[in-house]
């Protein structure tokens, strides 16, 4: 039978390897950071490469990113671009040249939120980290610019040995801050990165649980773990139930490498994710779309063939571990994850649930509440809303029903910043 490529939930694009910090998990020397790589995509080739992408299917979400993705000044040309495509765009940023002006420029152009890089609350290791002494400062005052702009924003946190015992202020800060959403992201060991990864396995395993009981706990604030597909399990066995179960993609924390994610880069090679790093293709030569459909390694992270602990274990279908990590130390693709401290039991394997929206149907007055939430969020509450309709009994989901989700969800501290907040900028078409 032949293989069937499903259209990419998620299309992250590196416009530039410029970037005015010096992380120190980045794998590019300081003169590429100063100014960029050569042959970077001009605006009129990613003008294109957005066209193809867009011609896949209409809910892919775009994430413009970098290197520092605000250097580029035609930016706001491109999110015109991929907005007028009926593309959701978001953009990646380290925040340090994110103010007024610019998140009022953005909203224009049609960016429905932006992801912000914050890795502690002490502004020593945040500088440390980034490299630039005064960058922590600058990223707090784009989240007031953010907040006081109505451009809804995400939080970024990066996990290592030495920041780890924050992340209860970090979801404290990031709720109290307004963030829709904190996305806590494990580092893959690629490019420099590969000597800044010290992260144990006891302390991965600890954040991570953590991380899935905030997730399930936390009623004011999204909480999801990144390059972490071990969340899956991890939220099965807190709960069978929950929802996030039921979800796909980038709101649920498994990883979609390959199968509804991937990378173009600056010069325009696609690859699966950031982490690994090996092209599948080039849009200079193939279609994105041929690409997408085609690739050799997106075929066989479609229907892997998981070694080691991964292949013999009973979650391997709903997590299937990181692949990124066993190919980048020992050059297995499909070789266990070496973080992952779970031993397989020999059970029978553990089947995905059924999918979210099969056989249920949507009243307008749903659907048009459903369209002012956030593009980001929205395939995670379409999930959660039918989840709860159908263990009613039901296969229809009406207005009241999103209504009543949202209270249980937040119930006792009102609607979170962003959701029904500013209906007009969501899609609203009531």
């Amino acid at each position: 039978m032949a293989q069937v490529a499903n259209p990419p939930f998620i299309v992250a694009l590196n416009l530039t390897r410029r970037c005015n910090l010096a992380c120190a998990h980045c794998y590019l020397d300081a003169g590429t950071r100063r100014s960029g790589a050569c042959a970077e995509l001009a605006t009129a080739e990613v003008e294109e490469v957005l066209g193809e992408i867009a011609s896949l299917g209409s809910e892919t979400m775009i994430v413009l990113t970098g290197g520092e993705p605000l250097l580029r000044p035609d930016l706001e040309a491109i999110v015109r671009n991929a907005a007028s495509l009926g593309l959701m765009v978001v953009v990646g940023t380290n925040g340090t040249v994110l103010d007024e002006r610019r998140v009022a420029a953005l909203v224009e152009a049609g960016v429905m939120g932006v992801g912000i890089s914050l890795d502690s609350l002490d502004p020593i290791y945040h500088d440390s980290f980034r490299g630039v002494l005064g960058a922590w400062a600058r990223t707090m005052a784009s989240i007031d610019a953010c907040r006081e702009g109505g451009l809804a924003f995400q939080l970024h946190f990066s996990v290592t040995n030495r920041n780890a015992a924050e992340l209860d202020a970090m979801i404290e800060f990031a709720r109290s801050a307004g963030a829709l959403v904190l996305n806590v992201f494990f580092l893959v060991c690629t490019g420099r990165g590969e000597q800044f990864t010290d992260i144990s396995a006891a302390t991965y395993d600890d954040v991570l649980r953590r991380v899935t009981c905030a997730a399930r706990e936390e009623t004011r604030l999204l909480v999801r773990a990144k390059c972490a597909p071990h969340f899956k399990r991890m939220a099965m066995e807190l709960d069978p139930a929950w929802p996030i179960t039921l979800a796909h993609g980038y709101e649920a924390g498994g990883c979609l490498a390959g199968t509804r994610y991937c990378r173009v880069t600056p010069e325009g090679n696609v690859t699966a994710c950031p982490y690994i790093e090996t092209p599948v293709g080039s849009i200079h030569t193939t279609s994105f779309a041929e690409i997408w459909r085609d690739a050799p390694m997106f075929r066989r992270l479609r229907a892997p063939q998981l070694e080691g602990r991964c292949g013999c274990c009973e979650f391997r279908k709903i997590c299937g571990g990181c692949r990124a990590r066993p190919l980048a130390r020992d050059g297995a693709l499909m070789g266990e994850d070496f973080l992952c401290g779970y031993q397989p039991r020999g059970g029978a394997v553990i089947e995905p649930l059924r999918a979210a929206g099969v056989g249920v149907v949507w009243s307008t007055e749903a659907e048009q509440r459903l369209a002012r939430v956030p593009p980001f969020l929205r395939r995670m509450v379409k999930s959660r809303v039918e989840a709860e309709v159908r263990r009613r009994g039901r296969d229809a989901v009406t207005a009241d029903d999103m209504r009543a989700s949202t209270e249980r969800r937040f119930a006792g501290a009102g609607v979170p910043s962003g959701v029904d907040r500013f209906p007009g900028r969501w899609g609203d078409n009531a």
